[in-house]
């Protein structure tokens, strides 16, 4: 038996998934008669992790957000971890939204987590680790309990538990 049981806590976006949600909110919206006029685009940016929402006007481009949060969520995709900017004016008569993606903790969300374990006074020892937290114990029922404080937590985060040890 190991002498240490760990696992870490993570908040990760599958971006495969959410291209493949892009494509089908774009047909959605292709199909629906009230955007005919909207020339409406949902654009990826996998590198930068933000999505760019195009549309005629401002109303248009909530109703393009809209549709993409319903698919996302009926794709069972973290809405949390989505950061929605401000509705822009662009060139020709038309409105553009940037909407961040989050993929792992920041360090400020990381050392609240931390703190919130420490209140609850687990015996275990959690570590920031590159945009995970890594929480270590002799007891996995010291485990078990502070992956409940997790999730409990208010932390603004989708958290997923891996790598189970």
């Amino acid at each position: 038996m190991p002498s240490d049981y760990s696992f870490d806590c993570v908040s990760d976006v599958d971006l495969n998934l959410v291209s493949e949600v892009v494509a089908v909110a774009l047909k959605e919206i292709t199909n629906r008669f009230d955007m005919k006029d909207a020339n409406a685009s949902i654009e990826l940016n996998a590198k930068d992790k933000k999505l760019f929402v195009r549309a005629s006007n401002e109303f248009k481009v909530e109703q393009v957000y809209d549709v993409l949060l319903t698919r996302l969520a009926k794709r069972g995709l973290p809405i949390k971890n989505l950061t929605k900017g401000k509705i822009e004016a662009a060139l020709g008569a038309a409105a553009k939204m940037e909407v961040g993606i989050q993929s792992g903790i920041p360090t400020d969300k990381a050392k609240l987590m931390q703190a919130a374990i420490k209140e609850h006074k687990l015996k275990v020892n959690a570590q920031i680790q590159d945009g995970q937290l890594r929480v270590s114990s002799k007891s996995k029922d010291e485990l078990q309990a502070t992956m409940n404080v997790l999730k409990a937590g208010k932390f603004d985060l989708d958290l997923q538990f891996k790598n189970f040890r």
